[in-house]
């Protein structure tokens, strides 16, 4: 059989014999469809009876890399499960590739992950009444908004700013760029910046196209940046390492947790495709700019 029918049974079953609630239901829905889109842009061509425990390894290493916390990564790893546990008890299958799984060893180094209250504490600590909150604001915004690496948002340009259409052009790694959304409440406080502070500057030449500036008139560092997130996680008293990259991180969880295709948000985040083929297409732009309005949680 393949993935359609059986989700399609999967969540009678859960609806029907289990009895659980909606979101329940749909929660359990997210987990595997994300396994399966996982498959498909990784061009591995498997049904769901022949999944076995090295697919599932590379799925949870991938997922690690998009940003998702090992919290995360074990709870949609449960979903999956639930999954396979049907496929048995229907005797659909005569093994569980999850029943000996172990979860990979992650990379250590990988910030952790903000929750939505947490992020909003951070913006919220920001002193609006100066010229550096104003411009700080807007860049933490941007960041929690479209996920940008820290080099990317240094590297801002003004004439790569789309409000229009609700879009950024991004130089990101090996000088590829990608069109990545940018959320309303986003834009708003970048408009601010731009209009009420940046305008004040007095911009040393060669910088003119710099979307985010210093005092003296330059571009701001990648330390820069890192110096301020810093000094805003001490207002808050948050006991986790924060990070730009962190904002980057916490873009991409709470987009995949809130049923974002993770083919969208690859590409947003710019990876490179985890193939070698050319299966990996890039998505449009009224269905990025859909993900986004859908489910991030500041739009």
């Amino acid at each position: 059989m393949n993935w359609s029918t059986l989700i399609k049974q999967f969540i009678n079953y859960l609806r029907l014999e289990r009895s659980l609630s909606d979101n329940s239901i749909q929660a359990y829905q997210r987990d595997v469809t994300k396994l399966r889109q996982f498959l498909e842009i990784s061009n591995i061509e498997v049904s769901p009876t022949g999944i076995n425990g090295d697919h599932l390894s590379k799925f949870l290493q991938y997922l690690g890399k998009l940003g998702l916390s090992p919290h995360s990564q074990a709870r949609m790893l449960s979903g999956i499960k639930a999954f396979y546990s049907f496929l048995l008890y229907e005797e659909i299958i005569d093994e569980d590739p999850t029943a000996v799984f172990e979860m990979p060893k992650l990379d250590r180094k990988l910030p952790d992950t903000l929750n939505v209250n947490e992020i909003d504490s951070i913006i919220g600590a920001i002193d609006m009444s100066t010229p550096e909150g104003t411009r700080n604001r807007a860049i933490l915004e941007v960041l929690y908004s479209s996920g940008l690496r820290v080099s990317e948002l240094v590297n801002l340009r003004m004439n790569n700013l789309y409000f229009d259409i609700g879009f950024m052009r991004i130089r990101g790694k090996g000088n590829k760029e990608r069109l990545v959304p940018i959320g309303k409440v986003a834009i708003k406080y970048l408009q601010i910046y731009i209009g009420q502070t940046r305008s004040e500057v007095k911009i040393k030449p060669g910088f003119e196209n710099y979307v985010f500036l210093n005092r003296r008139g330059k571009n701001l560092s990648r330390v820069m940046i890192f110096t301020i997130i810093k000094d805003l996680s001490k207002k808050t008293q948050i006991q986790k390492r924060v990070s730009p990259h962190t904002f980057r991180h916490s873009f991409a969880t709470h987009l995949i947790e809130g049923g974002a295709d993770l083919r969208a948000v690859q590409e947003m985040l710019g990876h490179e495709s985890i193939t070698t083929t050319e299966i990996y297409t890039h998505l449009d732009r009224d269905y990025l700019r859909q993900i986004i309005t859908e489910f991030h949680p500041r739009s």
